[in-house]
């Protein structure tokens, strides 16, 4: 069958990207600017993410998984500190 009589049959769309969020829609999310993600994107330091053109995805799994990785159980004392 093809996608044209597919579409007539009243066929649903899929939803490729439903596991997906733009770039904008997660720096809303994580309370950072777009370009802070574009930098960490740059440095490597970011969630994984793909491009499809000019627009950049994160699969919102992999960003789940990146935050609990960079989860820290006690903060780092840094040098000493006054007793």
């Amino acid at each position: 069958m093809s996608e044209t009589m597919a579409c007539e049959l009243g066929a649903a769309p899929l939803n490729l990207l439903a596991d997906w969020i733009s770039r904008e829609d997660l720096a809303e999310e994580l309370m950072v600017k777009p370009d802070t993600l574009a930098r960490w994107e740059a440095r490597r330091e970011g969630p994984p993410c793909m491009r499809i053109g000019r627009k950049v995805y994160y699969r919102q799994s992999s960003v789940r998984e990146w935050l609990l990785s960079r989860e820290q159980g006690q903060p780092r004392r840094k040098g000493r500190g006054r007793r």
